[in-house]
This record gives C-alpha cells, sequence and structure tokens, in this order.
C-alpha cells in the first residue's frame, strides 16, 4: 500500500519472487542483508512525500517514483492482472496483456 492505496498484491512468495510495481521493488532492496560485504542495489526514493490528506491527481506515487510518465500524473492506474493471482496498480503494465482465466 502506498497512502492507503493498493500498488500491489498476490502470493506472498510471488510479490517476493516479481516485484512489479516501482514502490514494492524499493521496498524490498531496503531489506538488510546479513552480509556486511554483500553489494546493495538500494533504490532511494527521491521526491517529495505526497500529503495523505491532498493525495495527487494520477498516481498516487507518481511524485517519488524513478519511472514516471506523464500519465501517471494525470490518471491513476488500474489493476492490472499480470501472472494468475498477481495484481498491480502501475501504467508500466498498461500494453501487458491481463490474464484471462482458462475456458472449461
Amino acid at each position: 500500500m502506498y497512502l492507503g492505496s493498493l500498488v500491489e498484491y498476490g502470493a506472498t512468495e510471488d510479490i517476493f519472487r516479481n516485484p512489479l510495481h516501482p514502490y514494492t521493488q524499493a521496498l524490498f532492496s531496503a531489506i538488510p542483508v546479513p552480509d556486511p560485504k554483500a553489494k546493495m542495489n538500494r533504490i532511494v526514493l527521491e521526491g517529495s512525500i505526497p500529503s495523505p490528506a491532498n493525495p495527487p491527481k494520477g498516481c498516487k506515487f507518481h511524485t517519488r517514483c524513478r519511472n514516471c510518465m506523464d500519465c501517471c500524473k494525470e490518471i491513476a492506474p488500474e489493476q492490472k492482472e499480470i501472472e494468475p493471482g498477481h495484481f498491480v496498480n502501475c501504467h508500466l503494465y498498461d500494453d501487458v496483456p491481463s490474464v484471462k482465466p482458462a475456458e472449461a
């Protein structure tokens, strides 16, 4: 969740294996590793943190997103099922066909 809105959800294993939303990716990059010699690929979020009482238009995360596009500033992304049971709300996946249930 970011500012009270779901950005990604699914089975825990699926999200850890393949985090899709830029916010989820940034959160996972901050998980400490118990090896002081390990090279961390930390994603540092920049930009302003919006007010939860007055969130920005469009995607609530766009003010801090390294992948922000013009549409993110105007249009809230719709939920899209990328893998069975793995959903994301992000314009990066607008051109990816949603998973359709198999017909019996």
